[in-house]
C-alpha cells in the first residue's frame, strides 16, 4: 500500500466527516424498515428521492441491498429498476471512498489489516488499480466495503476509482433488479437468470485467476 500510514487528518475534517456518517447511519438503523417500506409503496412517485433513499440503503444495509434492488425492480422493471439500484450502490461506494481517505485512513488500516488475502491484492493493485477495482466489483464474493477502504488508502486516483468501481457494479446490479422483477412478471424465467448469471461469473472469476497468475508470475520473473 503506497498510502503514507502516519499521515493523520486534521481533527476538525474528522469530525465534520463523522457527523455526516453518523446522522446518515442513524436514519438507516432507526429507519430502514420503514424506509423499505415507503420505497415499495411509494417509490415511483419520486425517483430522485427513492435514489437518494437507495444509496443510504446501500451504505448502511440495515436490509441487504439485494432485497431493496429486488424491490426497485419490482416497481419500475428491470431497466429502470437496475439503473436506480446502481446509482444507489455507486454512490454510496463513493461516499465511503471520501469518508475514508479524506477522514479515516486509520480507521480504514486497522479494517483492512483483518483480512489475510490482502497481501494478494496489493500485487494486483500494484500492477494495474483500475483493472484491479473493476474485476473485484465484478466477483460478489469480494465484500465491497474492502474495495472501498483499500481504494482509498491506495494512490488510485478519485475518477479512476469511481468509473472502474460504478462499472463493475453493472451486472449484479442488474442481477438483483432483474430477479425483483421477472418474481412479480414471469417467475418461471428466474431460472433462466441463475444460469445466465452462474456461466457469467464462472467466465469473470477465470478471468480474475488468469489475470492474478499473470501478476504473480511478472513479479516473480521482476524480483530476479
Amino acid at each position: 500500500m503506497k498510502r503514507s500510514q502516519d499521515r493523520g487528518e486534521p481533527m476538525y475534517r474528522k469530525i465534520f466527516v463523522f457527523l455526516i456518517l453518523a446522522s446518515l447511519a442513524v436514519s438507516a438503523f432507526l429507519y430502514g424498515e420503514e424506509i423499505a417500506i415507503w420505497i415499495d409503496e411509494h417509490g415511483t412517485e419520486s425517483i430522485v428521492i427513492t435514489a437518494a433513499l437507495a444509496t443510504l440503503m446501500s451504505l448502511f444495509p440495515v436490509i441487504p441491498y439485494p432485497i431493496i434492488g429486488g424491490i426497485l425492480g419490482a416497481i419500475y422493471g428491470s431497466f429502470l429498476g437496475s439503473f436506480i439500484t446502481w446509482f444507489g450502490s455507486s454512490m454510496a461506494s463513493i461516499i465511503m471512498f471520501v469518508f475514508v481517505r479524506f477522514g479515516y485512513q486509520d480507521w480504514g488500516l486497522k479494517i483492512i489489516g483483518k483480512y489475510e488475502a490482502i497481501s494478494k491484492v496489493t500485487m494486483l493493485f500494484e500492477r494495474n488499480a483500475f483493472m484491479t477495482i473493476f474485476l473485484t466489483r465484478l466477483i460478489p464474493i469480494v465484500p465491497s466495503i474492502i474495495v472501498n477502504i483499500y481504494s482509498a488508502l491506495s494512490r488510485v486516483g478519485f475518477w479512476a476509482y469511481t468509473v472502474a468501481s460504478s462499472v463493475g457494479k453493472i451486472p449484479s446490479m442488474i442481477l438483483f433488479a432483474t430477479v425483483g422483477s421477472t418474481i412479480v412478471r414471469n417467475p418461471a424465467d428466474l431460472l433462466y437468470v441463475a444460469l445466465f448469471y452462474g456461466s457469467f461469473l464462472l467466465i469473470v472469476y477465470g478471468c480474475f485467476r488468469l489475470w492474478n497468475r499473470y501478476v504473480v508470475k511478472e513479479k516473480e520473473q521482476t524480483a530476479k
